[in-house]
Formats: C-alpha cells, sequence, structure tokens
C-alpha cells in the first residue's frame, strides 16, 4: 500500500491515512486502498476495534482538488458514489472504528470522521466543511451525517459560512466524544479499543446495527429491531457467561 498504513496488534486494528506531504487529502486511490483494508477487516476473525487516523499535521485535510478540478460530470457522480459507498462501509462494519483527529479534518476529511462510531481529538485539531468556498457542497454524506451528529442548526451554520471550528467546540456540540494533547493521542486510542474489547463482542457488534437500523428506518423499526436482538442474545454463550459472571462478581471470560 502506498497511501495507507495498516497495522494490526492483538485485537485492535490500525489504518493511517499516509500521504503527509498533501495533507492526506483523499482522491480515488485511497479509497481504493481503504476498500482493500475494510475487505480484509471484514474477513478477519480477530479484529474487534479499529482507528483511523491520519499522519503528520492532518486527518484528512479535504479531497484532492487537483484530481477533483478536471472531472467531468459524471466522473464527479462516480467519485461521490466511490466516497459514500466507503464510508457506508465503514459505518455498518461490524467492528466500532474510532476516529482519531490528529490534526485538520476538512471537507472529505470532516466526512470520513462523521462515519466513525466514536471521536477523539488532539487539542490541535481543527473542522470545517469549507466545499461551499469551491462552488460544490460535500459529496461523500456530510449533508446527512453532520446534522444527525451535531443538530441540524449547528450543521446548516458550519455547512452555509465554511467556518471552522476547533476541538473543544466539536466536543461541546457532541461531535468529538474526548480531546487529548497531541502527544497522549494515539495512546489514549489504544486505551479506548482496549476498553471496547472487554466488552461482549456479540452484544457491540449487535448495538452497531440497532442503532443504525434505528437512524435508517425510523424509530418504530429501530424499537422491534432492538426487541428482537435483545431477546435473540439470551441463547448465546456470550450473554450467558455474562450475566453468571455479574452474579458470580467476577470478570467474564469472553
Amino acid at each position: 500500500m502506498n497511501l495507507l498504513t495498516y497495522t494490526e496488534e492483538k485485537n485492535i486494528a490500525t489504518i493511517m491515512f499516509s500521504r503527509p506531504e498533501s495533507l492526506n487529502a483523499i482522491n480515488s486511490s485511497m479509497f481504493e486502498e481503504l476498500n482493500q483494508v475494510l475487505d480484509q477487516i471484514e474477513t478477519s476473525r480477530s479484529i474487534r476495534c479499529v482507528i483511523l487516523t491520519g499522519q503528520g499535521k492532518a486527518f484528512v485535510a479535504g479531497a484532492d482538488i487537483a484530481e477533483m478540478k478536471g472531472k467531468s460530470e459524471e466522473q464527479a457522480k462516480t467519485f461521490s458514489s466511490l466516497g459514500q459507498q466507503t464510508l457506508e462501509r465503514i459505518e455498518n462494519m461490524p467492528v466500532p472504528f474510532i476516529g482519531v483527529i490528529n490534526g485538520f479534518a476538512l471537507g472529505g476529511g470532516l466526512e470520513i470522521a462523521l462515519a466513525c462510531d466514536f471521536l477523539i481529538a488532539s487539542e490541535k485539531a481543527k473542522f470545517s466543511a469549507p466545499e461551499v468556498n469551491l462552488g460544490l457542497i460535500p459529496g461523500f454524506g456530510g449533508t446527512q451525517r453532520l446534522a444527525r451528529a451535531i443538530g441540524l442548526n449547528n450543521a446548516r451554520y458550519y455547512l452555509f459560512s465554511a467556518s471552522m471550528f476547533d476541538a473543544h467546540q466539536a466536543m461541546q456540540m457532541g461531535l468529538v466524544q474526548a480531546v487529548f494533547p497531541p502527544e497522549e493521542l494515539l495512546s489514549k486510542a489504544h486505551e479506548l479499543a482496549i476498553l471496547l474489547n472487554s466488552k461482549g463482542s456479540l452484544a457491540c457488534q449487535a448495538l452497531k446495527s440497532v442503532i443504525n437500523t434505528g437512524l435508517q428506518y425510523g424509530s418504530k423499526t429501530g424499537f422491534q429491531t432492538e426487541c428482537d436482538v435483545f431477546a435473540g442474545l439470551f441463547n448465546k454463550a456470550e450473554a450467558q457467561e455474562g450475566m453468571n459472571a455479574f452474579i458470580e462478581k467476577r470478570k467474564p471470560n469472553w
């Protein structure tokens, strides 16, 4: 791989965007490499959590404008579809994705962050949806996910104004769950991944699926799916072990 760095350590996978010379600007080739990595994670029996971050000063500082500039309308539609399909895969993967925002998350970078399950950020992180400055709008799902993440009026303000906001503002709006000094960021991400890995694996997979079902199809379907999945987990050895461990006042042996 030329544009991404991928590593596995025990049950944790780390994906790092690795075009620091261009602030990790995303292009078609990066999406294609990212899909190859997602294929690998999907078939893995050991990966239980994924850390997604960037190399250098940026998480992803937007789409590669040099590549975008020469596209026809049909090519632009293909690029948008590729981005949307890739981020939808992240959103629907059975394992949680922790977005570790080490620097700039602008445009397409913000959209990638929005597809993750949780975000933690460096104190130096900056966020923006600057597409209107180019006469464009977000193309990878940002118009939909940003409103769900920070509320409709906040999303409208940042999408229309292209204003930049920092990590602490992002946390106040609920986009980011924690902010750390830059030198602590990756270690804190691993601590969070280890915490998630200590929970019931099937339960975590079910949580992600049921939450997404409700968002996609509405709360009525979400409630029914929650009920069905909740009941179905009782037949699993994992739930039986978890409940037995609680009664016996010990840690579960997953």
